[in-house]
């Protein structure tokens, strides 16, 4: 049995790893400590709601005594960190939040760790810490450049990214220096249920369903790495039980795709299923399709943002070789599982986009 911390536990992959570990550990205890800010949603959690095993937690990760405090009164031996701002754009128009969230938060969580479980001597054996990071940190590659590695220099080009690689560092650093049991994990991109409708996938998927533009940076040549969030869920568990204490792991999908071919695969897609599905044809009326080409007559190309890398892709040879780790989606399988979610769950969306929960709007993309 573990005692685990989640924090950003209420977000996109924290609310999914939470699903899978509760699913996969029923005699565990999981914590979630969330913020609740735009992109955190406690209705994420409503599936584990209802567990005696499960307690949630509305506070901020820069709170280091309330850390302290849940630290000690659940008897924590496992604290995972999702928690973080992760919007690109975002970070371009409103940097400060990035540096207090993804800087001084996890510095805010490795002391009290350090704390708890070291000064303390609580579970001080046994305990973990980990620390959810990107592979944005890597910077950008070329068409041909190899994939990147855990041993790749970080190079990052936004202040997301560079917010997340010092966070990394941080939990390098306690980790020689005080001791501290932390493992890393650099993720690719996730996709899949409870994704915030600001980014790429889910922001095509509800504006399809809502007749609005669909648009895409540039050329829309930029290609990512795509991870399903199960798949991504799966491989932090291997690592937390598996790992080498003090490294990094990479998780990628080994699936690299361009913006417009993705988008246009939605589009298919979601016509194939508007063709085919009366019911959907009801639900989302401005969203009705005769053609499988009409959803692609909403693509419209934006002005590029600024430093827009061009090409991530993630190499996770060390995961399969010391972790035995491998996707168990297809690109093509998780995405057709994400948009039936998408085509499922209108009343998430819809609440999330609506009044406190603001997406991205057309407008705001085109002018970065």
């Amino acid at each position: 049995m573990s005692n685990l911390l989640v924090t950003g536990g209420a977000g996109f992959i924290g609310a999914n790893f939470v699903h899978y570990w509760m699913k996969t550990y029923p005699q565990d205890k999981v914590i979630v400590l969330d913020a609740l800010t735009y992109a955190g949603n406690k209705a994420n959690l409503d599936p584990v709601a209802d567990n005696p095993n499960f307690v949630f937690s509305h506070g901020n990760i820069c709170d280091t005594e309330l850390v302290e405090t849940l630290l000690k009164e659940h008897r924590i031996d496992t604290l995972v960190h999702f928690a973080a701002e992760s919007h690109v754009d975002r970070s371009i128009t409103g940097p400060d939040a990035f540096i207090e969230t993804n800087i001084i938060g996890t510095h805010s969580l490795l002391k009290a760790a350090k704390k708890i479980w070291l000064d303390e001597g609580l579970n001080k054996e046994n305990h973990r810490f980990h620390h959810v990071s990107t592979d944005e940190v890597y910077g950008t590659l070329g068409p041909e450049d190899p994939a990147f590695s855990e041993t790749t220099a970080y190079a990052p080009n936004s202040p997301y990214s560079a917010s997340k690689a010092a966070s990394d560092h941080l939990v390098r650093a306690y980790h020689h220096t005080y001791g501290l049991n932390v493992t890393t994990s650099n993720c690719s991109n996730n996709y899949g249920p409870y994704h915030f409708p600001e980014k790429l996938i889910p922001l095509v998927i509800t504006n399809i369903l809502q007749d609005k533009p669909l648009p895409i940076y540039g050329d829309g040549q930029q290609i990512r790495d795509w991870l399903y969030v199960e798949d991504h869920a799966r491989g932090i568990e291997l690592v937390i039980k598996k790992g080498r204490l003090g490294h990094s792991y990479n998780l990628g999908g080994v699936n690299e795709w361009k913006n417009i071919d993705i988008v246009r695969s939605i589009c298919a897609y979601i016509d194939e299923e508007f063709a085919s599905n009366r019911e959907f044809a009801a639900k989302y009326p401005a969203a009705r399709s005769a053609t499988h080409s009409r959803s692609q007559s909403l693509i419209q190309f934006v002005r590029d943002r600024p430093g827009h890398d061009q090409r991530y892709a993630i190499d996770p040879d060390k995961s399969v070789r010391e972790l035995d780790y491998s996707p168990r989606e297809t690109f093509e399988s998780g995405l057709k599982k994400t948009i039936a979610w998408y085509l499922n769950s209108r009343e998430w969306w819809e609440d999330v986009l609506d009044g406190s929960y603001q997406t991205w709007t057309f407008e705001e993309h085109n002018q970065l």
